[in-house]
């Protein structure tokens, strides 16, 4: 007689984030940072999307139609971006789409940041768009160790971590988990997750083209 008890596990709102590296950075690097330098410079001033300054220090931040301009390069990097974010998001929900439709992904709306010492972005999430990106052109010094410009994210179970002891050992007693990224490294994201840009230390800029993107069928 056999009195085990059969026990399933179920895992439900999970947080898919997914990473991968962006075809052709290193050919397209250089150009992408004359054109982000560029822009920089004509800026009248540091936040020049005007959202939330406050939640911004000692970072240059472009209008948010940075991958809208016309060059190859960018052009490039766009499509390809979204190439990527339509394979991640087909990978999630295919199966709930209507079969015989055809799916677009589509950058609503995308910038630079270029972080200096000192620089950090306050925790946030981005409304009004489903998945969102960020391309990390230059990580600088961030993978240094005590330079920080780690981009953290923030558990969204709000009510994780009211109670520990020994059973809630898998939760980590953190509630974040940091990102250590690469240069040429995208990671992607729901929009409803918070994240923020932790200060960064080091002596070399730190530059990302970060985006929101939705999907369309037709």
């Amino acid at each position: 007689m056999n009195n085990t008890t059969s026990i399933e596990e179920m895992s439900v709102w999970t947080t898919p984030i997914f990473s991968a590296q962006l075809p052709d950075h290193e050919f397209l690097k250089d150009a992408l940072l004359d054109i982000v330098y560029q822009q920089k410079a004509a800026q009248s001033t540091a936040i020049e999307s005007l959202i939330a300054p406050s939640a911004k220090h000692a970072l240059h931040e472009s209008t948010l139609d940075f991958l809208e301009i016309q060059d190859a390069t960018i052009m490039e990097v766009k499509r390809t971006l979204e190439e990527l974010i339509l394979e991640v998001a087909s990978s999630l929900n295919q199966a709930y789409w209507p079969e015989h439709t055809q799916a677009e992904a589509h950058i609503i709306e995308s910038w630079y940041h270029v972080t200096q010492m000192g620089g950090y972005h306050d925790t946030h999430s981005h409304p009004n768009c489903s998945w969102c990106g960020i391309y990390y052109l230059e990580p600088g010094e961030a993978a240094v160790k005590g330079k920080g410009g780690v981009n953290r994210f923030y558990d969204p179970r709000v009510n994780a971590e009211h109670y520990s002891d020994p059973g809630t050992a898998y939760l980590s007693n953190q509630g974040v988990w940091d990102f250590l990224p690469t240069e040429g490294q995208v990671v992607v994201f729901p929009s409803y997750l918070k994240h923020s840009a932790l200060p960064y230390f080091g002596e070399k800029d730190r530059v990302v083209i970060a985006f929101n993107s939705a999907i369309d069928l037709y």
